[in-house]
């Protein structure tokens, strides 16, 4: 089982990579949930949720919003791949350059649930001090809610 749980994470990669929303939407379990910690830089850059429920939410995210902040040079290294039955977990860094032009970069760890071969649960970990450092600078204390103002939107 647990080599199919990582076949069908790899894929899911391939499919966000794409940032075709109906390529995203069919990894998804209709009534998936994406929960990244709250008050992530990214969640207030874009004035969004840092949890998302429902495969549409996520893959309208992941095909158009996530463009709007992460603009070109995004890549992703993967440092670790472990699967144990339906739960995969993805060591990762992300680079990038943010609409403001700042570089970014940001270690991540996501453990996906799987049910019935799809995507129904993403629990994202990230070093949020950091990537508030990498979106709003060294300087810019980030608010407890709302966007940032001054953040290019595209």
């Amino acid at each position: 089982m647990s080599h199919d749980s990582r076949a069908i994470v790899q894929a899911a990669w391939q499919a966000f990579a794409s940032h075709d929303a109906d390529r995203i939407a069919a990894v998804f379990t209709e009534d998936a949930e994406w929960l990244a910690p709250p008050g992530n830089a990214t969640a207030i850059a874009l004035d969004g949720p840092s949890h998302m429920v429902g495969r549409e939410a996520i893959a309208r995210f992941l095909a158009e919003d996530f463009l709007r902040l992460f603009v070109r040079d995004v890549a992703v290294t993967f440092h670790g791949l472990h699967a144990d039955g339906d739960r995969v977990i993805v060591e990762e860094t992300m680079t990038a350059t943010l609409a403001n032009g700042n570089h970014y970069t940001n270690d991540y760890c996501l453990v996906f649930e799987l049910q019935d071969g799809l995507i129904h649960r993403v629990r994202e970990y990230m070093d949020t001090a950091r990537g508030h450092r990498m979106i709003f600078g060294e300087a810019t204390a980030a608010p407890a809610d709302g966007p940032i103002t001054g953040m290019s939107q595209r």
